[in-house]
């Protein structure tokens, strides 16, 4: 039936407080009942159902607005003509009405609603014992006492008819029960309620779990963060539950949980970007480092890294080309092609370096300068230090033959490299270095020094590589030939120094250095003869050792001739670095 305009209200309302009208749901018009009924009837209520935007059903307006008149709902209108009264109250403040009055002499019924008039229903599970079928009624087949003293709402049940709602409790509840569970909730005083600091203090939670959540997941990761989050909802939920069952006080749990889930969403997905940028930026700055293999596994494992400088053993290595002047000199008119073939010698010698596990620090025109044990640990820097330099020195043999091959076609003369290198091991300090506006992953202390020096002295002993004792104790079963025991320039003790011959110390080894080790006994013990003699044995069963040995033939000639004192510790002071 159309809209009509006709005023149909039967109910008195008064107004405490304020106008309720700006709060209250507005139709623009309402269906009126058949004549019959509407003439015959004690009162009019209005009994449309507005659902939450969900679609589910939690509330039921107690009155209505339609223009400026204001009816009063089903249920409530039911409650005024059973006590006999001819108005109801509604009671409003700024924010909104607040409760619906039916005034009796014993002290009348107080409904407490939202700011729009809206009632919660406490809901009971659907229960057919309720329900009387209206054929029942017609045949007089029902009882008497089965109606006699109770409010009876006639209404539909069939699907057909489409008054089926979705309530919390039911997926599709009949209309006409709805307004009997909400009849039931204010007869048994069953009253549910949402405060209206509840908004408040929903809000604050969230806040302040957001902000745990932030701080959680920045610092002990995202598993635990949800364990923490995942431990609060459900204290959340057991706490307004309790407050539901025992107080009728409702509580928003689920936008908090659900607003908690989509920020840990948000920030995990934040961390992940942050992480695969720092992964990124590790990679960047250690691919030119580092093997790909250690750049991947400190990618990985980026907590391994520790920025800003730490204390820890590690074995350096510096390597230097022997004459590099005269090779620069060879391309004085070529400078592209000095760059080239330096390229040429830092790329294999870089990556002999890094594929046992080392880290290049830099690079100083010719001189590389490399070290092992950061920034992941390597139990075996020292051996893997020697056993790198071995590798460059097989490598330059390489480089040498393709120059050779090269300069042979092209007509060119031909300066083979030859390099230097020294190792050594010792604590030393190892991080980012530099000033805030640049930096680098570098290496400081004594040991360094000493390591740089060492690599000096190689040209002076006639040897490619110059080890530490330090280093030679940690390598393992090399093949190294004790070289002196000297003051290298910039230190005041003595160190021992080694020259490496191999990896491993066979049994041609085994007789060299036990001649070597003679001589060496022999020259600092004084006697001059017996070192010569051995020095014969030594070129004998290594010629390659010959600047070596031509070097003490040196020494002993002029300590020959003017003798060190008796208290002499064999100690070389070296003049040059």
């Amino acid at each position: 039936m159309a809209a009509s305009a006709e005023k149909a209200r039967k109910t008195q309302v008064a107004e405490l407080g304020g106008d309720p009208r700006p709060s209250i749901y507005a139709y623009l018009g309402i269906v009126r009942n058949l004549p019959g009924l509407e003439a015959a009837a004690a009162g009019l209520g209005i009994f449309s159902i507005e659902p939450e935007i969900d679609g589910i059903v939690r509330r039921v307006p107690m009155i209505v607005r339609y223009g400026d008149d204001v009816y009063p709902t089903l249920v409530l209108d039911m409650l005024r003509v059973a006590t006999g009264q001819n108005a109801i109250a509604v009671k409003s403040d700024p924010a909104g009405i607040n409760s619906i009055l039916i005034q009796t002499p014993g002290g009348g019924i107080t409904i407490p609603t939202d700011a729009a008039g809206r009632a919660w229903v406490n809901y009971a599970p659907h229960d057919r014992g309720r329900y009387v079928s209206a054929k029942d009624v017609l045949a007089g087949t029902v009882p008497a006492g089965r109606l006699r003293g109770h409010f009876v709402l006639v209404g539909t049940s069939a699907i057909g008819l489409q008054d089926l709602r979705t309530t919390p409790v039911d997926d599709a509840m009949p209309g006409v029960e709805i307004h009997a569970q909400l009849l039931e909730t204010i007869l048994s005083d069953a009253y549910l309620h949402r405060p209206s600091y509840a908004i408040t203090v929903e809000l604050v939670v969230l806040i302040a779990m957001s902000a745990l959540m932030t701080v959680m997941i920045s610092r002990v990761g995202a598993a635990w963060s949800l364990f923490a989050g995942g431990a609060l909802v459900a204290a959340l939920l057991a706490g307004s539950w309790y407050l539901y069952v025992e107080r009728g006080v409702l509580l928003g749990v689920a936008y908090i949980a659900v607003g908690g889930f989509i920020l840990y969403s948000i920030l995990t997905y934040i961390n992940y970007v942050r992480e695969q940028a720092e992964r990124r930026q590790v990679r960047t700055a250690f691919s030119q480092y580092m093997s790909p293999a250690l750049v991947a596994r400190l990618a990985e494992h980026p907590e391994d890294l520790m920025l800003g400088g730490e204390m820890r053993e590690m074995s350096m290595l510096f390597c230097d080309i022997r004459g590099f002047t005269g090779i620069s000199e060879l391309y004085k008119s070529d400078p592209q092609g000095l760059t080239r073939l330096i390229n040429r010698f830092l790329t294999p010698m870089t990556d002999l370096i890094m594929a046992r596990r080392g880290t290049i620090d830099k690079y100083m025109g010719d001189c590389i300068m490399a070290f092992w044990n950061a920034p992941l640990d390597d139990d075996a820097h020292a051996r893997n230090a020697c056993v790198s330099a071995l590798a460059m020195i097989e490598g330059i043999k390489t480089l040498n033959q393709d120059l050779r091959d090269e300069a042979e076609r092209d007509g060119r003369r031909f300066i083979p490299i030859n390099i230097g290198i020294g190792i050594n091991t010792g604590e030393c300090c190892v991080g980012n270095m530099g000033s805030s506006q640049r930096f680098d992953y570098s290496v400081l202390g004594d040991d360094v020094n000493l390591a740089s020096r060492l690599e000096g002295q190689s040209k002076t002993y006639g040897v490619q590589i110059v080890i530490g004792e330090n280093t030679l104790k940690q390598a393992g079963d090399v093949a190294a030939i004790e070289l002196d025991l000297i003051k290298v320039k910039g230190k005041n003790e003595a160190v021992r120094i080694f020259g490496l011959l191999g990896e491993e110390a066979g049994a041609n080894f085994e007789d060299l250095n036990g001649y070597h080790g003679a001589m060496i006994n022999a020259y600092r013990r004084q006697r001059w003869f017996q070192a010569r003699q051995l020095i014969g044995e030594c070129r004998r069963l290594n010629g390659g050792l010959g600047a070596l040995y031509d070097l003490y033939e040196a020494r002993i000639d002029e300590y020959q001739e003017d003798p060190p004192d008796r208290d002499w510790d064999g100690v070389y002071v070296a003049t040059s670095k």
